[in-house]
């Protein structure tokens, strides 16, 4: 996808509703200003983004102030000291952590490895002549490989275009994020052997060979322990967050912008 870059974008005028956070104006420049920082496909998009942004801290400065913090100089330290305040998130538990763990078991897993090899048929992702033509080659050295009428590393030294050639097409030991995803998420899902089936990445065509195939295995639970109990603090705060700001907003009003409340705006 494609992104405008609509920071430096001429905006005309009255294009877009003004909008307020009580009685304040946030003011057009300062949100042409902030949607440098929203890039997106239209500049409506990013309009938006970066007026919820603008509401978003003006809230918080306003509920600073109700709270007596403007003695505080920097506007962020006032942020972060009003959510230090405000914000009441208790500590996930030992059983809400047991019973992540237990409802989630795939996401606690040591990562499968795998020893893979390949032939790399090479073609362009926009040249439509060519992909058909080493699709078609692809098939035809596969069902050597299928008869045994050829050797792998002999058809990988001849015709693969990756530098795996040298040795053979061997791509070495990889796992999950090691490779792009077109390529990873067939293959790990590939037993040991030649697979019978070409595979197609931007690269061009793939003849895949599972070398080697280790399983990942279940973690233990107090291994995993401090991730899960990180991850239900942070998601905890997350919806806290996003709670209280739609109290600050319904107590103190916003017009011009649909302010849908997102995960953590001001905390990433």
């Amino acid at each position: 996808m494609q992104l405008i870059p609509v920071g430096n974008a001429e905006k005309p005028r009255n294009q877009f509703p003004p909008v307020y956070v009580g009685e304040t104006l946030i003011h057009e420049d300062d949100i042409a200003r902030e949607m440098q920082h929203h890039p997106a496909e239209e500049v409506a998009e990013a309009w938006h983004e970066a007026a919820k942004s603008l509401v978003i801290r003006e809230l918080l400065l306003q509920q600073a102030s109700r709270l007596q913090m403007d003695d505080i100089a920097d506007e962020e330290d006032r942020i972060a000291r009003v959510l230090e305040q405000e914000l009441n998130v208790p500590d996930p538990s030992e059983q809400d952590c047991e019973r992540f763990y237990a409802a989630n078991p795939g996401r606690f897993r040591s990562p499968t490895l795998m020893a893979v090899s390949h032939i790399l048929l090479a073609a362009a992702p926009d040249d439509v002549q060519e992909r058909m033509r080493q699709e078609e080659a692809g098939r035809q050295l596969l069902t050597s490989l299928l008869d045994g009428r050829a050797r792998f590393t002999d058809l990988a030294k001849q015709y693969s275009a990756c530098e795996s050639r040298h040795q053979g097409g061997s791509l070495g030991q990889i796992s999950k994020g090691q490779t792009v995803e077109e390529f990873e998420r067939p293959v790990l899902s590939l037993q040991e052997g030649l697979n019978p089936e070409l595979i197609e990445t931007r690269y061009g065509w793939h003849i895949v060979r599972v070398d080697q195939r280790i399983d990942g295995e279940q973690l233990p639970y107090e291994h995993v322990k401090p991730q899960i109990r990180q991850y239900l603090s942070e998601s905890v705060t997350r919806r806290a967050f996003r709670q209280y700001l739609q109290v600050l907003a319904a107590e103190t009003g916003v017009e011009g912008v649909d302010l849908e409340i997102p995960d953590s705006p001001l905390m990433q």
